[in-house]
């Protein structure tokens, strides 16, 4: 099933440094392919998803085939910046997976109802951060179809 692995662009909102290396550690451990760009703030994902500020570079970064979203982050939180993509037309169709460390219900109900793609708890060890990208990746890359960028 390897020879269909797309290599898709993850971006990562997260504001804790360490989450952020150990994301992208893992993805080596787990022998994957894609690009992962970081960004630390929901203010921060919005200029990147809609090439304003310093992602104003004429052609603007590439579109991400998913998203990992902390849900707890300065300036605008993950809750404020999901619904903000789930409302653009334009945004709506990139898949995002929140990667939080909260269990709150409220949390889980509410990214649902805001059209969250799945919910994920992050693990507390290095393994467990690198079994979920060989997951993430095997699904997301692997066994679903993702619109084309237009």
């Amino acid at each position: 099933m390897s020879s269909t692995r797309k290599t898709i662009t993850i971006l990562m909102a997260d504001d804790d440094e360490d989450d952020r290396m150990f994301a992208q550690d893992a993805l080596v451990e787990a022998r994957l392919a894609n690009h992962i760009d970081f960004v630390e703030d929901g203010e921060e994902l919005m200029d990147y998803l809609r090439h304003r500020g310093k992602y104003d570079n004429g052609n603007g970064p590439t579109r991400p085939g998913l998203i990992l979203l902390d849900l707890n982050m300065p300036r605008k939180d993950g809750r404020e910046a999901l619904k903000e993509i789930k409302a653009d037309p334009k945004l709506r169709q990139i898949p995002v997976v929140v990667l939080t460390t909260s269990k709150a219900q409220e949390d889980i109900f509410r990214t649902y109802d805001l059209g969250v793609s799945s919910f994920i708890t992050k693990p507390v060890s290095f393994e467990g951060l690198v079994d979920i990208m060989k997951t993430l990746s095997k699904y997301w890359f692997e066994i679903v179809t993702l619109p084309t960028e237009e």
